[in-house]
């Protein structure tokens, strides 16, 4: 067995690697990916090591980064698209939702669309307008997307292979703010399935459900409420379409109580959908209503601002004492 100690940074570019290695076919693509190894260095030497027809430094033009991406899928390769920052990928956003979530459908089930689009999001990070958004939930309701978000290194490098292997397009997105910390990959044994939800922490009393950066805060909410004689179970979703609503279901039919925690704003969320499907499986399980935490419904606010916005421990703590008091 092969465990290795590496940041989620690390292990994407591990993984980003090993695609390339095992399948000539596998293109990397975007915004100072090559030779700058990316602003946040996922495909740090990449570039060096396959060639810059490998991994290709495009213009600062989102809808043609992806559009190409599509013919390049048509032709059968596996391009993996970078962009930069969240907020940049509204220029793409036509060419994702338009082209490459209907084209498959669109060809009778003939044509497939292998393209992982990768997307550093959410906040924590102190960064500038644009380059803290949580727009998930605005791919997950496109029909013909999967979208993902892994919430430690063992999933950023199996979840992005599993992705890259996948005739789907792929929406990964990346907890920014998560990138540098550390946990045990191990690089032989695949840990699930891509869209398997997984219990992180065993409880009795609540679940909280979340995924990427707001599953470490859960753990930790969830540690803090121990203190207090709370048991709470906490489940990391990895994925946000689909969405493992039988994995959700077992947990909440033990603890008969689920908060939903996610950075996005709480408004048409995907603590939302999560509520209302599982209110119609677990009615008669449930002890209190389905609660959410997430972000305001407001613009992203300046950085001096954003621990005001993004929910944190208070917060989710705050939600697990209302539904125990019901």
């Amino acid at each position: 067995m092969a465990v290795e100690k590496m940041s989620i940074a690390k292990a994407l570019n591990e993984s980003l690697r090993k695609a390339l290695e095992q399948d000539p076919k596998v293109l990397i693509m975007g915004e100072d990916v090559g030779k700058l190894g990316g602003v946040f260095r996922i495909t740090d030497g990449l570039q060096k090591d396959f060639g810059e027809e490998r991994v290709i430094d495009t213009p600062l033009a989102e809808s043609g980064i992806v559009g190409t991406a599509i013919g390049l899928a048509l032709r059968g390769y596996r391009p993996v698209v970078e962009i930069q920052f969240d907020g940049f990928v509204f220029p793409a956003y036509d060419q994702i939702v338009t082209q490459l979530a209907k084209m498959h459908a669109r060809a009778l089930g003939k044509v497939k669309m292998p393209v992982v689009v990768r997307i550093p999001y959410a906040g924590g990070i102190g960064a500038v307008e644009h380059h803290s958004e949580s727009p998930e939930t605005l791919f997950a309701h496109v029909p013909g997307l999967k979208v993902v978000s892994p919430s430690n290194a063992s999933d950023a490098y199996w979840m992005l292979q599993q992705a890259i292997l996948s005739d789907d397009p792929v929406i990964f997105f990346e907890p920014k703010r998560r990138y540098w910390d550390k946990g045990e990959v191990d690089t032989e044994a695949i840990p699930g399935e891509l869209h398997k939800a997984r219990v992180t922490r065993e409880g009795s009393d609540i679940t909280l459900a979340a995924y990427g950066p707001m599953v470490k805060v859960c753990m930790e909410a969830a540690a803090a409420a121990a203190e207090e004689g709370k048991s709470v179970e906490v489940v990391d979703l990895r994925s946000m379409s689909p969405i493992d609503f039988d994995g959700l279901q077992v947990s909440v039919e033990k603890t008969r109580r689920l908060v939903v925690v996610h950075e996005a704003p709480v408004f048409l969320g995907t603590g939302a959908e999560i509520a209302a499907r599982i209110t119609e499986r677990c009615f008669y399980h449930l002890e209190a209503p389905v609660l959410r935490v997430g972000g305001f419904h407001a613009p992203y606010p300046p950085a001096r601002l954003e621990d005001e916005y993004l929910p944190g421990l208070d917060r989710v703590l705050d939600a697990v004492d209302r539904s125990l008091a019901y």
